[in-house]
């Protein structure tokens, strides 16, 4: 193969990419996002610097099912995400997720830093509940519950809307050849031509089961403030490096003099 040949490709492996190349539509993505206090102590243990926890103690744990994804198929995801600020600016760092797909996890880890691992999380509406669960190496580690539309959020979306349009940060870690980090940076996406379809809040619960694989319950849940259940179709398109560590690396004491 020929160099220009190859530099063309969207993904590896060359015979067989594991991915198209971008930007990625999705239809009809559902989401249940439960939000509630943890402790603040812990929260601060696990947003990387510069990133700088807000006032509230809180975590947004999501579900999110996505029927229809360019390139990706139909998958659900789960996971946690913090609220923080970088810069002045309010984000959202993307803690931890989990998802049944394998082209997803590749992109997501590969492009953007996504902290993507393989489970078995589930999404659906059982009698007159929604339900998200999590199950990691045949165990659950993870199950929400919300009251099926209780509460319509009316209007024309512009509150769904601003909160899917926040700026989301990854913390995105690649070793190189030498088994060190290569990269290591923060990436910042923000989703585009959003079109929200329905908004719901309603009352919700959630239960985190301690797993060493999938440690969702190392930030417990003290009180759930509220649930939301939304439905959209969105555009997630290439980020951009908003830190380097690397770059900005401090030089590391080896113990040896210099010559």
């Amino acid at each position: 193969m020929r160099r220009e040949d190859l530099l063309k490709l969207p993904s590896m492996p060359a015979a067989g990419p594991s991915y198209p190349a971008g930007p990625y539509r999705f239809v009809d993505r559902e989401f249940l996002v439960i939000t509630y206090e943890t402790d603040a102590a812990l929260i601060r243990a696990g947003l990387p610097e510069p990133l700088e926890p807000i006032n509230e103690p809180i975590v947004h744990y999501e579900w999110i099912k996505m029927p229809d994804s360019s390139g990706f198929g139909s998958y659900t995801e789960s996971g946690l995400v913090i609220p923080a600020r970088l810069n002045g600016e309010d984000v959202n760092f993307v803690s931890q997720m989990y998802l049944d797909d394998d082209p997803p996890i590749a992109a997501g880890r590969e492009i953007w830093g996504f902290p993507k691992k393989y489970a078995h999380p589930k999404l659906e509406i059982v009698k007159d509940t929604l339900t998200g669960t999590l199950e990691y190496a045949g165990q659950l580690v993870a199950m929400g519950t919300m009251g099926y539309k209780h509460e319509s959020m009316a209007g024309n979306g512009d509150l769904t809307r601003a909160t899917l349009s926040k700026t989301q940060v990854n913390l995105k870690m690649i070793p190189g050849v030498d088994g060190q980090l290569e990269v290591c940076q923060l990436v910042a996406i923000n989703l585009t031509d959003i079109n929200v379809k329905g908004s719901w809040i309603g009352p919700g619960r959630l239960h985190l089961v301690p797993h060493v694989n999938a440690p969702v319950a190392d930030f417990p849940v003290r009180r759930v403030v509220g649930a939301h259940h939304f439905l959209a179709d969105l555009t997630l398109p290439f980020g951009r490096v908003v830190h380097d560590y690397v770059r900005h690396a401090e030089p590391i004491a080896t113990g040896l003099a210099a010559e």
